[in-house]
């Protein structure tokens, strides 16, 4: 264990500077707070960097329990409220925040699944939205969620709180020329579907026990011209009460429940 008492210290302005995308990018690097967090960080064998504590954990429920954890772990770093106040993210710090690596999983990886469920993102830029999908992913176990470049950064602090731990578990993958890397998954007859206020196939009749791919759209545009060029079928959630439509993370939540009934 080693203390760090100054805001000046290297390692404290690599931190704060991970509230910035571009740093998050070049140090493969990003932010968890909370006890919460990082346990479940700790529990999924997830690359921690470091472990930032005060005195403040004892004081927090369960905080004595998660020092046993790492009390005796080499990247573990004791200072001052003041110091994790100013690099906490959150209004009351619990007296815990770490570093993680991140590296994102190969696209070339999804031949080796077999029927795959994955999740396609096409411009979710809600950080709450972004965390809800992760999450359920997680809770319904879905092969992976590709992101693309319009979205929010799946390592954003926001979204990583929002995923509450599913993040360390739910297989990301990133890809930056949508229509060339899907194209390429249609070869391997991994169908595709995109939500749609105008879809005419409501979600119950669709066949979702073979491999596909569920394309969720940006939360006021929808999916682009170009993921629908590709779509196999526009598919609907019935919805017979007033609303209009539901937010992204809400309907990628009940497509997927579909879904895993259906491969069950």
């Amino acid at each position: 264990m080693i203390q760090i008492t100054s805001l000046k210290n290297p390692l404290i302005k690599e931190i704060k500077s991970l509230y910035r995308k571009k740093d998050r990018v070049k140090n493969k690097s990003f932010i968890i707070e909370g006890i919460k967090i990082v346990e479940e960080a700790i529990d999924n064998s997830y690359p921690i960097k470091n472990i930032i504590y005060t005195d403040q954990l004892f004081k927090t429920n369960d905080g004595e329990e998660i020092f046993q954890k790492i009390k005796s772990l080499d990247n573990i770093i004791y200072v001052s409220q003041n110091i994790l106040k100013e690099i906490s993210d959150t209004e009351n710090p619990q007296g815990i925040l770490a570093t993680a690596m991140y590296e994102y999983n190969n696209i070339k990886e999804i031949e080796k699944i077999k029927k795959p469920f994955l999740l396609f993102l096409d411009g979710v830029q809600d950080p709450g939205n972004m965390g809800t999908i992760i999450r359920t992913a997680d809770a319904f176990n879905i092969d992976g969620v590709i992101i693309t470049d319009g979205c929010v950064d799946p390592y954003n602090p926001k979204v990583v709180r929002a995923t509450m731990g599913s993040i360390f578990r739910v297989p990301l993958y990133y890809i930056s020329n949508s229509v060339a890397d899907l194209m390429e998954l249609k070869n391997q007859n991994i169908k595709i579907y995109s939500t749609s206020l105008s879809g005419s196939t409501p979600i119950y009749e669709i066949d979702f026990k073979e491999g596909f791919i569920l394309s969720i759209g940006n939360e006021s545009k929808g999916v682009s011209e170009e993921v629908f060029s590709l779509s196999d079928g526009l598919i609907k959630i019935p919805m017979p009460g007033m609303a209009e439509s539901l937010n992204a993370g809400i309907a990628a939540s009940i497509i997927m429940y579909e879904a895993m009934k259906q491969r069950a």
